[in-house]
């Protein structure tokens, strides 16, 4: 099987199923739980490992700085993150 390559037109999707991985989830999931924002949570040790991994994912697949970078996570953080509860 081919491995899928990441790019600017996948990189959200990809991002979002490895955070749902993290946490026991898939995408399909999502559909079975219009909630799932509210549902399914990170701790805050998934959620720096989460980051650790997509900084330098964003950095390579936009050719952005560092800064750019934490600001683009940030941005789908906002959107898409799941909450943190220790």
């Amino acid at each position: 099987m081919k491995k899928k390559t990441i790019n600017r037109t996948n990189i959200s999707n990809h991002l979002l199923e490895y955070q749902l991985n993290m946490v026991g989830k898939k995408m399909i999931d999502i559909l079975d739980d219009d909630r799932w924002y509210f549902n399914w949570t990170f701790t805050s040790s998934q959620k720096e490992e989460f980051k650790a991994y997509a900084i330098p994912l964003l950095q390579k697949t936009f050719k952005f700085n560092k800064t750019k970078a934490n600001a683009t996570f940030a941005w789908f953080d906002l959107q898409f993150g799941l909450r943190i509860k220790n």
